[in-house]
């Protein structure tokens, strides 16, 4: 008996879940070269993110590499979208958006 409760409590759970969310990609691009990088997705969701990256001061003591980015998305329950542009180099992950709070300086 314990057991037929366990099932059913476990199915409950189940049949309640959410759907999964399927996306299929749509555009998928990349060039990757041996000092630099750069690729574009786009999923059937909305769901866009590009990025390129270079190395810099090459065969320096300060070799680094500089990426320029962006992803955005669509909320599915407001339908808005959001979009992220960002750097990341030897000064951290810098990220910009219109919903991301700025830093005082």
């Amino acid at each position: 008996m314990k057991f037929f409760i366990v099932f059913a409590a476990l199915f409950a759970v189940a049949l309640a879940a959410p759907a999964e969310h399927h996306a299929e990609i749509v555009k998928q691009e990349s060039d990757v070269q041996p000092e630099s990088y750069n690729f574009v997705s786009e999923t059937s969701d909305g769901t866009v993110k590009s990025e390129e990256g270079h190395l810099k001061d090459v065969g320096t003591e300060h070799e680094a590499i500089v990426v320029h980015g962006s992803f955005s998305w669509v909320d599915e329950k407001t339908g808005e979208k959001f979009t992220v542009n960002y750097v990341a180099d030897e000064n951290g992950f810098q990220p910009e958006g219109a919903h991301l709070p700025k830093a005082d300086h």
